[in-house]
């Protein structure tokens, strides 16, 4: 229980202050102040924005499926929480123990889509339900380039279980053999969790606020810490899959280093926001399916041949 509520009081804590996080680094990279004014360095300002959301009116449209409204927000929360409960921080510290948590943790990526498909669906609203259907289709497609480049790593360790795939790094990262797995791998979860530039199931332009425009108070705050939660569980991911997980030099101790790797993923995955330009949904499937595709199927083959020849 006590692992239980580390994990979940972590991951709470950590999505709060990675929207503080990546206001100042936005802030840095365009020359501006970001918050500075609520608490030391503007920290406070993510707790004046909690407080917001939560005595905001808990609004719900008049023709909304209001079931299936409520539980929307709840589903990528859900999902993003379980998901760091299979994440191995350090040798014997974890959550869940499973032989094969790779693959559960992929399911419940495919599950976290049904979030924003249901909100679109119950908003009753043409621009919710469009988001919610470019969310999806997205999501889905690209997890299964997330999914083969994840398998390169899984014919190398020999196991579905993210324990054992960090304990087989002992002696060299996976970084350097699947190189071209990292790769797809981190485009892939970047567009997964529909962060920019590959948000274009909420782009503003097109579809006003996309799948969350008729949520309001704490529900769309939900919907917010589930994205960051989220960040949080695919950098993980990333450092136990290709970074060692928690091997590093011995003058840190193994949860510091997974930290630390962990952390330097997080920064990227916001600094993408304020660099990269968003392309167009036909651009973004194409790219997926006609370079990903055919990169993620060439380095598992590659890895195949490789595994029996040597």
């Amino acid at each position: 229980m006590a692992a239980i509520g580390a994990v979940l009081g972590g991951a709470i804590v950590t999505a709060a202050l990675l929207i503080w996080v990546e206001r100042r680094l936005l802030a840095f990279w365009q020359e501006r102040l970001g918050p500075n004014r609520v608490g030391p360095f503007g920290i406070l300002q993510v707790v004046e924005d909690m407080v917001k959301l939560l005595t905001k009116d808990d609004w719900v449209p008049p023709f909304a499926d209001k079931v299936v409204f409520v539980i929307a927000p709840a589903i990528v929360m859900i999902a993003a929480l379980l998901g760091l409960a299979l994440i191995p921080f350090a040798p014997g510290m974890g959550v869940v123990d499973l032989p094969f948590s790779l693959l559960v943790l992929l399911g419940l990526a495919s599950l976290s889509v049904y979030s924003p498909l249901l909100a679109g669906y119950a908003s009753a609203s043409k621009y919710a339900l469009f988001g919610g259907l470019r969310a999806a289709v997205q999501a889905f497609s690209y997890e299964v380039f997330m999914g083969l480049a994840a398998m390169g790593v899984v014919m190398q360790a020999g196991s579905f279980d993210l324990r054992v795939i960090a304990a087989s790094q002992a002696h060299g990262w996976y970084l350097g053999p699947q190189l071209l797995g990292f790769v797809l791998f981190l485009i892939a979860a970047v567009a997964e969790t529909r962060r920019a530039p590959f948000d274009l199931p909420e782009a503003e332009q097109e579809l006003v606020a996309g799948f969350h425009l008729e949520y309001s108070g704490i529900k769309f705050g939900m919907f917010f810490v589930g994205e960051y939660i989220g960040i949080v569980l695919n950098s993980a991911l990333i450092v136990t899959l290709y970074l060692g997980a928690w091997w590093g030099p011995a003058f840190l101790p193994p949860l510091a280093w997974f930290l630390l790797k962990t952390g330097v993923f997080i920064v990227l995955y916001l600094l993408l926001r304020a660099s990269l330009p968003r392309p167009r949904y036909d651009q973004l499937m194409r790219f997926g399916w006609l370079v990903l595709l055919p990169l993620a199927l060439a380095n598992l083959i590659g890895t195949a041949v490789w595994e029996v020849l040597i």
